[in-house]
Parts: C-alpha cells; sequence; structure tokens
C-alpha cells in the first residue's frame, strides 16, 4: 500500500499581500509627509530671512538715525568702550555699497551691514569680520546677503534693496514666492535665478532639484 503525500505550495495568501501592499503605502506615505513638513519648515525660516533684514534697517536706522553698513559714525554708534575700531564707517551717501554677495576681504559696505546690526545687538552672529562664520547663511546653507537697488540691482528687480539668497531648491523657490510676492518667481518683488560666470541670470523655469538664488526687492 502506497502513501501518498500531498505537495503542499507555500506562498503569501491575497489578504497577506493586500496588507503588505497597505503598510508599504503606510510607509511611503508617512515619508512623503514628513518631506512635506521639512520642506515647509524650510520655506518658513528662508521667509523670515526675507522679513528680518527690513526690520534690522528700520530698527537700526529708528536708533542711530543712518543706515548700517553705510552708517559714517558706527564706531561710535556700536563698538564698545574697550574697542572704539571694531568696525569700519560707512559713507553715509544713504546706500549700501557693494554686492549681496561680496566676500568679507571685498570690505565692502554690504559686508559691514551685518557687523553694524550685529554690535548693536539686533541679530545674532559673529561680530569680527576675521571670524570663519561670519558671512550669514540660510537655513538651506546658502549665502545671504543684500545690496542696495538700483540699476545694479540683480535680476531687474525693484526696491530701495535688494535682498538675495542663495541654494534654495526650486520646489522651495515657488512656495517662497507664494508666501512672499505673486507665486511666479519670474515677475514681481521675489525672483530667481542662477549664477553663471559669477554673475545672476533669471531662470526661465524651475527645477525642482536645481538650486536657485531668490531675490527680493524692498
Amino acid at each position: 500500500m502506497h502513501s501518498k503525500q500531498i505537495a503542499r505550495q507555500s506562498g503569501f495568501t491575497l489578504v497577506e499581500i493586500s496588507i503588505v501592499l497597505v503598510i508599504v503605502g503606510l510607509l511611503l506615505g508617512g515619508v512623503l509627509k514628513g518631506q512635506e513638513l521639512i520642506d515647509s519648515a524650510k520655506t518658513k525660516n528662508l521667509a523670515q530671512d526675507f522679513r528680518s533684514v527690513p526690520m534690522f534697517i528700520n530698527t537700526y536706522q529708528d536708533i542711530f538715525h543712518a543706515l548700517p553698513g553705510d552708517d559714517s559714525r558706527a564706531r561710535s554708534h556700536v563698538c564698545p568702550a574697550s574697542d572704539t575700531a571694531c568696525t569700519v564707517n560707512g559713507n553715509a551717501n544713504g546706500s549700501i555699497g557693494g554686492n549681496w554677495n561680496d566676500e568679507t576681504g571685498a570690505g565692502s559696505e554690504a559686508i559691514y551691514f551685518w557687523q553694524h546690526i550685529r554690535l548693536a545687538n539686533l541679530a545674532a552672529g559673529a561680530t569680527s569680520i576675521a571670524d570663519p562664520d561670519f558671512l550669514p547663511l540660510n537655513s538651506v546653507g546658502g549665502r545671504l546677503g543684500i545690496q542696495t537697488g538700483g540699476a545694479t540691482a540683480p535680476l531687474g528687480i525693484s526696491g530701495n534693496y535688494i535682498i538675495c539668497s542663495a541654494g534654495i531648491p526650486g520646489k522651495i523657490v515657488r512656495q517662497l514666492d507664494g508666501m512672499l510676492d505673486d507665486g511666479n518667481p519670474a515677475t514681481g518683488a521675489m525672483r530667481a535665478g542662477v549664477v553663471t560666470d559669477s554673475a545672476l541670470a533669471e531662470a526661465a523655469t524651475l527645477d525642482d532639484g536645481t538650486a536657485y538664488v531668490a531675490c527680493l526687492g524692498v
């Protein structure tokens, strides 16, 4: 008498596969939602930079009746008694000389702007230009800067002052523009550009993963 063995095929049932797919979907949804929250936080931090700089200017002018960076009496206004030469006076011509992305060695008013407002305790950050952490950075690690508007304003933006922030992914630039301007990075007070040959060229279209410079006229 021969015994028969019934071979059972191992594998997942439809119910088990469905459960796995649901779990994978939940995990993917959580990752995407988490990334969305991270991007939202970065956008808010970047937006705060653009809002804070005009406040620094206005507060400094209210206190010292001068423009930070351009202040011809900055040493007497912001230097402590123990270091009366802690900064450099501006030329008081009513504008912030230099470019938003000047390096510390340029010695421009666009650089001394940050030193003046920090020494006046209006903003946090290193007060010595020799400090390797002196140059202001945004929440994505890109350079933050300011310069006077006019004929040489980046991307042809109108405004008394132009604030620029670099290294911002295209998808965040769109969110930022929607929060601060007209939602179109090619028009209005905020525009986006890319650095080409040390100059800033307007970006016709934005790629989500590409880093851009966003500039706002105030």
